[in-house]
C-alpha cells in the first residue's frame, strides 16, 4: 500500500471514530462488486430505505448495499476517498447538503430524461448534478385547544408579540432551521430576514432539538405553535391517531410553504455508474416514489405520484417555487445571520 492510499485509509477511519458510520451489506460478495454488479450508497436517510433497496432488487436483480451516517461524515468520507471511493450514489436530507456535495465536486452530472420528467426543476440541481425524491414541508404546527386556524398566518407572523414564550422551534444549529432562514433571505432579503429572526428572539422561542419532542411538548402544553417538518406529525398520527396536533400550511396567500427535499446524487467516481442512475430514476417514479416517500410520510417530488393517505389528509396546499439549491448557496449567509440576530 502506498503513502496516498494509506493517508486515505487513515482519513476515512478518522471519519468513522469521529462521527460514527454504519455499514449494511446486502448479499452480494467481493467478487460482484469488483465486477461492477453492486451499487454502493452513502445515506444520511437511514429509515426506512432497507425495503426500498430490497424491492429495487427484486424488480432488476442489481444488488444494493448501503452505509448510513451523518451528512457530514458522508462528504468527508467521499472526500478522503477520492476515486478510490466504493460509493456510487450519496443520499442526504435537507438540500443545503446536497448543494455542499455538488459544489465540492463530489457529485456527476447526470442527463436523464426520466428524471427530468419526473423531478420537478426546483426540487433539482440546475447542473443535474443531485435530484429531489421526497418533499419535506416545514410548516406551523398548533394546539387547536390554544389556538384557532384563523389566528395562522405566515412564518413571518409568528414574529407578533401575541406569540411570546408560545412559539417552539429547533436551534440555529440545525439544517433545517439553516434552510428556513436561507428562504426567508431569498424572499425578503438579508435585512428583512434578519428583522424576522430577531423577531423570533424577541419572542422568546422555546427551543427544542427534535421535532419529534417539539410536537410532543406542543401537546403537553408546553406551548402553543411550532414549526416542524410535516412528517414528524404524520409518524405521530400513525402510531397515535387521536394525537392533538394540528397542522397549518404556512404562507398559502403569497409564495407558499417552506419546502426542503431528500435526494441523491451519483458520486463522482462511481464504479457502478449505469446501474446507479438505473436506481436514481426507479426512485423517482411510482414504485420507488410511493416507498420512498410513503415509508417516511415525506411527499413525493414526482408531482403524478399520491401521498400516503395519513398525510394526504392534511389537504391541498402550494408550495415556495424557489429552486431549492438556493439553500446551499445561501447557508453561510443564514448561519451569520443567526448569529448575528442572537437566535441560538
Amino acid at each position: 500500500m502506498n503513502k496516498k492510499h494509506l493517508f486515505a485509509g487513515l482519513a476515512v477511519l478518522l471519519v468513522i471514530v469521529l462521527f460514527g458510520v454504519g455499514v449494511f451489506v446486502g448479499r452480494a460478495n467481493n467478487r460482484d462488486v469488483a465486477a461492477g454488479q453492486v451499487i454502493n450508497i452513502y445515506t444520511s436517510r437511514h429509515y426506512g430505505v432497507e425495503p426500498v433497496f430490497q424491492e429495487f432488487t427484486k424488480q432488476t436483480g442489481i444488488e444494493v448495499r448501503f452505509t448510513t451516517g451523518s451528512d457530514a461524515a458522508l462528504r468527508l468520507r467521499l472526500q478522503a476517498e477520492g476515486k478510490h471511493t466504493p460509493a456510487d450514489m450519496y443520499i442526504a436530507v435537507d438540500a443545503g447538503n446536497l448543494w455542499l456535495a455538488g459544489q465540492d465536486g463530489l457529485l456527476a452530472e447526470v442527463q436523464s430524461t426520466i428524471l427530468q420528467n419526473n423531478i420537478p426543476a426546483n426540487l433539482r440541481d440546475t447542473n443535474n448534478r443531485w435530484f429531489g425524491l421526497t418533499r419535506r414541508v416545514r410548516t406551523i404546527m398548533y394546539h387547536p385547544d390554544r389556538v384557532s386556524p384563523e389566528q395562522l398566518s405566515t412564518i413571518e407572523a409568528l414574529t407578533d408579540p401575541k406569540w411570546k414564550g408560545r412559539l417552539i422551534m429547533r436551534p440555529s444549529t440545525h439544517s433545517y432551521t439553516q434552510s428556513l432562514v436561507s428562504s426567508l433571505i431569498a424572499a425578503h432579503g438579508n435585512a428583512g430576514a434578519e428583522a424576522i429572526v430577531r423577531g423570533f428572539v424577541a419572542n422568546e422561542t422555546i427551543l427544542i432539538d427534535s421535532d419529534t419532542r417539539i410536537l410532543e411538548a406542543l401537546a403537553a402544553g408546553q406551548g402553543d405553535v411550532a414549526i416542524t417538518n410535516h412528517y414528524y406529525l404524520g409518524r405521530l398520527l400513525e402510531g397515535n391517531p387521536n394525537f392533538p396536533i394540528k397542522v397549518f400550511w404556512a404562507n398559502q396567500g403569497e409564495r407558499g410553504a417552506h419546502v426542503n427535499i431528500s435526494g441523491a446524487g451519483i458520486t463522482a467516481h462511481a464504479r457502478n455508474r449505469a446501474n446507479a442512475i438505473k436506481l436514481l430514476e426507479w426512485l423517482s417514479g411510482p414504485n420507488g416514489q410511493e416507498l420512498f416517500a410513503g415509508s417516511n410520510h415525506e411527499f413525493p417530488a414526482n408531482p403524478k405520484v399520491a401521498a400516503h393517505p395519513i398525510i394526504a389528509a392534511f389537504g391541498e396546499f402550494k408550495t415556495d417555487p424557489l429552486n431549492i439549491g438556493e439553500y446551499g448557496r445561501l447557508q453561510k449567509d443564514a448561519v451569520e445571520l443567526l448569529n448575528r440576530a442572537g437566535y441560538r
